[in-house]
């Protein structure tokens, strides 16, 4: 039984990883740096992830839409099953647009049309000044951290001077 148990649970999993690669092929994840992303209208992607770029959607992702420093535009007719987030940028939904997730950014504004769906919530923290909340306190802490250990070696480090038998008593 344990034998059958085994070969099921091989076969199970062998077909999950080919499904799974099989919907990776269909969807591709994207990941830029230093430059826009576009996906346009029919075109079906995964996850969307750009760094110090934008984002314009003009097809469907089927995961998460993610700036780091940089805007998103989701247009007319776009469709983003995941969350649209993004960090020190700008987010426009234009109507027409469905969004499946929330909808967040950080240090940047959401601009959302009357006509857009969005079943998730929609949080904005405009304003460089919630960057610098968010960044400072642990850049803080990390350095009180490296202060204290360069402190512990400097102390161990000092020369010990010897308490002489004269010194100790009292006379």
């Amino acid at each position: 039984m344990t034998r059958f148990t085994g070969y099921f649970f091989g076969c199970l999993l062998f077909s999950l990883l080919l499904a799974a690669s099989a919907w990776a092929k269909e969807n591709p994840d994207l990941t830029q740096f230093n430059g826009d992303i576009r996906v346009g209208p029919g075109q079906k992607v995964g996850e969307v992830t750009c760094i110090n770029c934008s984002i314009y959607v003009r097809g469907q992702a089927a995961g998460d839409v993610t700036a780091i420093h940089g805007n998103i535009t989701i247009e007319q007719g776009a469709e983003v099953a995941g969350d649209v987030t993004s960090i020190w940028g700008n987010i426009r939904v234009d109507s027409g647009t469905r969004i499946g997730g929330d909808v967040t950014t950080v240090a940047g504004a959401v601009r959302i049309q009357p006509q857009a769906s969005v079943t998730g919530d929609r949080t904005s923290l405009e304003g460089t000044r919630w960057l610098l909340a968010i960044i400072l306190p642990p850049l803080i802490c990390i350095g009180l951290i490296v202060a204290f250990i360069i402190w512990l070696v400097q102390r161990s480090r000092r020369p010990r001077m010897p308490v002489s038998a004269s010194q100790g008593v009292m006379g």
